[in-house]
């Protein structure tokens, strides 16, 4: 019996947008040292809306899964409305992450954050949602991955 639900395992067996990405207009990638997981997120950029987004994940399948889920959701959106997404919200779309996993949704969120940061500097661009945000910030979360 797994303790994953079956769309947890849809998106860990056949996961959307994985792979790497020709040129593209901004690039964050999030991890941890402690625990290993490690997430690239691509993306390009027309009009500052999010026309694709590719990632590359080492780590557990919960966080292949919710780098998948999450590549799907902010396709089509806004540097702004994608930035409004939390790990939380990537959870959801899965239909949950059993406790223990749930920190695998935070390298989504800060490899996507990171890489509307770097575009944003790139381009001078003033974002609601990045203020405060540090970009040299530690994952907390990860220190408690596979205790």
């Amino acid at each position: 019996m797994s303790m994953f639900n079956e769309k947890v395992m849809d998106h860990f067996m056949n996961p959307r947008n994985a792979g790497e990405m020709e040129n593209p207009d901004a690039v964050g990638s999030f991890g941890s040292p402690v625990c290993g997981d490690m997430m690239e997120i691509a993306l390009k950029i027309e009009n500052d809306v999010i026309v694709d987004a590719k990632f590359r994940t080492f780590g557990c399948g919960s966080a292949i899964a919710s780098s998948s889920v999450a590549t799907e959701m902010i396709k089509g959106k806004t540097l702004e409305e994608a930035l409004a997404y939390t790990n939380q919200n990537f959870v959801d779309e899965l239909g949950g992450l059993p406790a223990p996993k749930v920190h695998c949704s935070m390298l989504a969120e800060q490899a996507i954050r990171l890489a509307i940061y770097n575009y944003a500097q790139e381009h001078g661009l003033t974002l609601k949602g990045l203020e405060g945000f540090d970009p040299n910030q530690e994952m907390d979360a990860c220190h408690v991955h596979h205790e």
